[in-house]
């Protein structure tokens, strides 16, 4: 049966207000996803995943209370704090009659990397959202008004660089430290298992700018036969970890590179213009440091990982 004119419009006018309620969730939705963010920040800093993972996997909040620092009058506003947290599934939630009825969290295949020594990404997540990443973004259609070529948005926002800032904050550079460690060891976690076939046949490999050897200690761990070192600023040399397999080097990578069947350049977090301008020389560094008789079999590894690169882009 047609339907009568009446009919139609009263249906084309449901359409259209339908649409416009879906256009307005999605606005809703980009305007508020940073609470999605700052919650996990939240419960990085109360250390609410190990909370739960000391109490076996699974806690009620009562239980989680007990394991964070939380003033008494908050309790009930770390209900709604998990609340987002269960919503966006960072962790479960079910009831528990065995419980009184109290609703109990459990960790998630993603919370259960917060938690534990091995593959724990909290210390990289806590440096992401840390004040000085998060607020240059604040500012951003002041950066997109000045003139190319300029600062990045961290040095526009904070007068230096992410680098500048690593050697002049102290405890941001503790932060950044920690941060890259616990990433460079999740991804080489990867590496190694997925593309260790790379690493045959290599008997020396130097990891340039490779920070406090995090990869490289993964590598020398995976593939005992390979000695192998890393090449840093003499200031981060200084800091790097004792009674490891891997040999720290002070040197500056644009003036040479020490002498390695293999050399492994990871996707640095910095600007590309800054990788364009200075390739060619990192390049020169790499291949003439490759042995003459090495030079069938000697190796510029790179893992450019686009998540990698695309992570600090901006800074």
């Amino acid at each position: 049966m047609a339907l009568s004119k009446e009919q139609q419009h009263s249906s084309s006018s449901a359409d259209d207000q339908q649409a416009v309620l879906d256009a307005q969730v999605q606005l809703w939705h980009h305007t508020f996803g940073y609470v999605n963010s700052m919650a996990l920040k939240a419960a990085l800093d109360l250390r609410i995943p190990d909370a739960i993972n000391q109490h076996g996997g699974s806690a009620t909040l009562p239980q989680i209370v007990t394991k964070v620092t939380l003033h008494p009058s908050k309790t009930a506003c770390l209900r709604r704090l998990m609340r987002v947290l269960t919503v966006t599934g960072v962790f479960s939630v079910q009831h528990s009659p065995a419980d009184g009825g109290e609703l109990v969290y459990g960790l998630t295949p993603a919370s259960r990397l917060l938690v534990g020594s091995s593959l724990n990404v909290s210390p990289f997540l806590t440096l992401m959202l840390n004040t000085l990443f998060v607020s240059p973004f604040l500012g951003l259609h002041e950066w997109f008004q000045q003139e190319m070529p300029g600062p990045s948005p961290f040095k526009f926002t904070h007068g230096r660089d992410l680098w500048d800032m690593n050697d002049h904050d102290a405890s941001f550079g503790k932060l950044f430290d920690k941060g890259m460690v616990a990433d460079s060891g999740f991804i080489m976690d990867i590496v190694v298992k997925e593309c260790g076939d790379v690493f045959k046949g290599i008997s020396s490999l130097v990891d340039v700018a490779g920070g406090l050897g995090g990869a490289t200690q993964a590598i020398a761990k995976a593939f005992p036969h390979v000695e192998c070192s890393v090449l840093e600023l003499s200031h981060v040399v200084a800091s790097a970890p004792t009674g490891t397999d891997v040999k720290y080097i002070a040197g500056d990578m644009f003036e040479s590179v020490p002498s390695a069947n293999a050399v492994f350049l990871k996707g640095r977090h910095q600007t590309r213009s800054m990788w364009r301008r200075k390739s060619c020389l990192i390049s020169s560094s790499c291949l003439s440091m490759v042995p003459s008789e090495m030079s069938k079999s000697g190796r510029i590894l790179s893992s450019k990982l686009d998540l990698a690169i695309t992570r600090l882009h901006l800074f």
